[in-house]
């Protein structure tokens, strides 16, 4: 009996925060994650952070020619940014927030993956104090076509 009410409660402190069931089990398992970045690139290593502070574990492979990887991958100018990752088959273009990336891959949707196009102000890895540029979560699939997967407000 006691084992059922403990199950409510984390229901219902789960639902309260608007969590889906989904993304709390995904969490709970690491999920391995390939980062393709340039030596260089100061605002990687800081999205690379907040994928190990949620539960990701990264290999990092640094690379010159960051290009070449996007187009192995199919991610077009459009869609791209300063680094590209593989997570469970899926294409991880730019500074995507990690639960959208949870999301992905526990949903598994028949896309190529999803990208946040450019180095928008106040995504994971691009925090610059308060400021926050509104900014898009996009997937593709290989025919290119796009879907808005997520959108986050800017502010300050």
């Amino acid at each position: 009996m006691d084992k059922i009410v403990s199950v409510i409660f984390v229901f219902l402190v789960i639902s309260s925060f608007g969590l889906k069931a989904a993304e709390v089990s995904a969490s709970d398992a690491p999920v391995e994650i390939e980062v393709y970045r340039s030596p260089s690139c100061g605002c990687c290593g800081k999205w690379i952070k907040h994928l190990q502070e949620n539960n990701f574990v990264v290999k990092e492979f640094l690379t010159n020619d960051v290009q070449a990887i996007k187009e192995k991958y199919a991610v077009t100018q459009n869609l791209a940014s300063c680094h590209t990752a593989l997570v469970n088959g899926y294409v991880v273009e730019g500074h995507v927030p990690a639960v959208d990336i949870i999301n992905m891959i526990t949903k598994k949707p028949k896309i190529v993956g999803i990208a946040v196009p450019g180095m928008p102000v106040g995504t994971p890895g691009m925090d610059m104090g308060g400021r926050k540029d509104a900014y898009k979560v996009i997937s593709f699939d290989a025919d290119k076509n796009y879907q808005l997967v997520n959108a986050y407000e800017g502010g300050k």
